[in-house]
C-alpha cells in the first residue's frame, strides 16, 4: 500500500535526520547556571541603571527647582532695591524742596526784618488782609532788604580793591627804589 510506504518514508526521514549533539546532563546544568549567572547580573547591571538615571533625575530635578527658586529671589530683591531707590529718589526731591522754601522764606523773612514795627504787630494780631498800603511798606521793605544787601557786598569789594591798588603801589615803589639803588 502506497499509504504505508509513505508513512515508513516519512518515519525514515524524520527517525534519521541529523539532531542537535546532545549535550550530557551534567554540562546542561552548568549552561543552565551561567545563563542564569548571566542573566542575573545584567539585570542587576539593568537596575544599577535604572537607579542611577533615577537619581540623576532626581538631582536634575533640584537643581530646576533651586534655580527657579534663586531667580525669584533674585526678581524679589531686584524689585525691593527698585522700591528702595524711589523711596530715596522721593525723600532726596521732597528734601531738595523743603530746602528751596526754607531758602525763600528766609530771603522773605529777611526783608520784613527791615520793615516798620507796627507792620509785624498787625501781621501777628490776625488773618486779616493787607491793605494797599501795608503791601506797599513790605514790597519796599525787601527792597530795602535788597539794597541794604547791595551796599554792603558793594562796601565789601571796595575794600578789597583799596588793599589791592595799597600793595600794588607798595611793589611799584619797591621796584623803583631797586632799580635806583642798582644805579
Amino acid at each position: 500500500t502506497p499509504n504505508t510506504e509513505e508513512n515508513m518514508l516519512i518515519c525514515i526521514f524524520f527517525h534519521n535526520r541529523p539532531s542537535a549533539p546532545k549535550i550530557p546532563d551534567g554540562e546542561k546544568d552548568i549552561q543552565k547556571k551561567r545563563q542564569n549567572k548571566d542573566t542575573l547580573e545584567l539585570q542587576c547591571l539593568i537596575d544599577a541603571h535604572f537607579e542611577h538615571r533615577k537619581k540623576e533625575e532626581e538631582e536634575l530635578i533640584a537643581l530646576k527647582e533651586r534655580i527657579k527658586k534663586c531667580r525669584s529671589e533674585r526678581a524679589e530683591q531686584q524689585r525691593i532695591r527698585a522700591e528702595k531707590d524711589k523711596e530715596h529718589q522721593a525723600r532726596r526731591e521732597k528734601r531738595r524742596k523743603e530746602e528751596d522754601d526754607a531758602k525763600k522764606k528766609s530771603a522773605l523773612s529777611m526783608g520784613s526784618n527791615f520793615s516798620s514795627h507796627p507792620q509785624k504787630a498787625d501781621s501777628k494780631k490776625g488773618g486779616k488782609k493787607q491793605t494797599e498800603r501795608e503791601k506797599k511798606k513790605r514790597s519796599c521793605g525787601h527792597l530795602n532788604c535788597l539794597s541794604y544787601l547791595f551796599l554792603v557786598d558793594l562796601r565789601d569789594k571796595a575794600h578789597e580793591l583799596s588793599k589791592w591798588i595799597k600793595t600794588l603801589e607798595v611793589t611799584t615803589l619797591r621796584k623803583r627804589v631797586e632799580g635806583l639803588s642798582k644805579l
